[in-house]
């Protein structure tokens, strides 16, 4: 369970900004020169943009010149189902996909997003959020939200229950309830961004490198869908709200709707954070090996890919799969290297009818071997009986060096290799 919620974590956010595909990452790198060149061009627009919508008062004309402006600054806007706007409705809730979708949604309809959390003063006055006077606290802060949508001929809030970005393309976040507290009526606003050769936006990116990659690229389309509005049931909790008008999102933008949260979110960055490094400095085909036979296996026989790594410290060229299957009779290190030994030395005895550490056995398995150890025979014997006491002797050799090998690596005592 915890391995599928990590890839839906991992579906749900891009932690690369650049693509894997090498055709796009050519045509990337082929775009660059023109994509620092519009960037230049477009904040010089930008700022302009600002100073207009500073200077017009709010009506259909500014929103229609900003709106015309912001096309020429890349971010094209679309909307679906118009009509079905209700002018009545105090709270629009909508999914979040990047740092500017208030401000796109404004572009259509006057409403008003809070700053819940981050800067204050100019710098949120200048982003286009609603500045809360109110004591700090998530209870001070809801009383006075529910003051402003009792206040007669207030623009509508403007909430993204999932508080934080996905990328929009797999899943939506665990809606909080508290912004259903505000009123009895809804209206569900989807959201749906798609934007050429990067990604729409990584984890603990700033708003404002988001800005510029958003100028340097080609542009970067917002769709709107207005669904009907939504009203709490009788006896329906705030919580089954929530659920319902996720559901109702989900269906409309054909996502999944998840019960993963922007604390889980922040939770697997903090440990990609840790763990990436990690990896990086000492990545070795074994490791590789094993995430995959651990996610093959599943979350319960993690134990198992464990100690397949360790008999693949001790012998490196015997495959994974081989290991794990072993391993799933035994659930023993020392018998399981025990086993492969023995299934190495009698086919190499069944095909060549010679020595196993011969010429053609150091070609294939020659890290089992070691210059301290010599368990050849000397000679083929001439009786079965001198032939089985050879291959045992050399068995008995191999295990021990094997053992020695495996015991040295993990600072294990005699007692407790088992």
């Amino acid at each position: 369970m915890a391995d599928m919620e990590n890839r839906g974590i991992e579906d749900m956010f891009d932690f690369r900004r650049f693509p894997k595909d090498a055709v796009i990452l050519l045509l990337l790198l082929i775009y660059f020169p023109v994509g620092v060149c519009l960037m230049l061009i477009r904040i010089f627009i930008g700022v302009h943009v600002f100073l207009v919508s500073c200077a017009l008062p709010e009506s259909f004309v500014r929103r229609f010149i900003v709106r015309i402006m912001c096309s020429v600054l890349g971010m094209h806007v679309r909307q679906k189902n118009p009509r079905s706007r209700d002018k009545n409705t105090k709270l629009y809730i909508c999914n979040h996909v990047t740092e500017f979708d208030h401000n796109i949604i404004n572009l259509l309809t006057p409403c008003h997003t809070p700053q819940l959390e981050g800067s204050t003063g100019f710098v949120c006055w200048a982003r286009g959020f609603m500045e809360i006077h109110s004591a700090s606290g998530q209870e001070a802060t809801e009383e006075s939200l529910q003051r402003y949508c009792s206040t007669e001929g207030t623009p509508p809030l403007l909430l993204f229950p999932e508080e934080d970005t996905t990328n929009g393309r797999a899943g939506l976040l665990k809606f909080s309830s508290w912004p259903f507290s505000l009123t009895d009526s809804i209206q569900p606003v989807a959201l749906r961004v798609t934007r050429p050769l990067i990604a729409l936006s990584t984890p603990e990116s700033s708003w404002l490198t988001e800005l510029l990659w958003t100028f340097f690229v080609p542009c970067t389309v917002y769709h709107v869908s207005w669904l009907p509005p939504v009203s709490r049931q009788d006896g329906e909790s705030m919580q089954e709200f929530a659920n319902k008008v996720q559901e109702l999102l989900a269906g409309e933008l054909g996502l999944v709707s998840t019960k993963i949260t922007k604390a889980d979110k922040a939770e697997h960055i903090k440990r990609k954070r840790h763990t990436v490094p990690q990896t990086s400095t000492s990545v070795r085909p074994g490791s590789i090996g094993l995430g995959f036979m651990v996610q093959s296996l599943g979350t319960d026989d993690h134990g198992i890919a464990k100690m397949a790594q360790q008999v693949k410290d001790v012998l490196p060229h015997v495959p994974l799969n081989v290991i794990a299957k072993d391993l799933a009779k035994t659930n023993c290190v020392d018998t399981t290297i025990t086993n492969l030994l023995e299934n190495k030395e009698e086919s190499s005895m069944e095909a060549t009818g010679t020595s196993v550490f011969g010429s053609s056995r150091n070609s294939s398995y020659s890290s089992c071997s070691a210059p301290t150890i010599k368990p050849a025979a000397k000679s083929f014997g001439k009786s079965p009986a001198d032939r089985h006491l050879s291959l045992q002797e050399r068995k008995e050799a191999m295990y021990s060096f094997a053992r020695r090998r495996y015991i040295e690596k993990h600072g294990l005592d005699q007692e407790d290799s088992h």
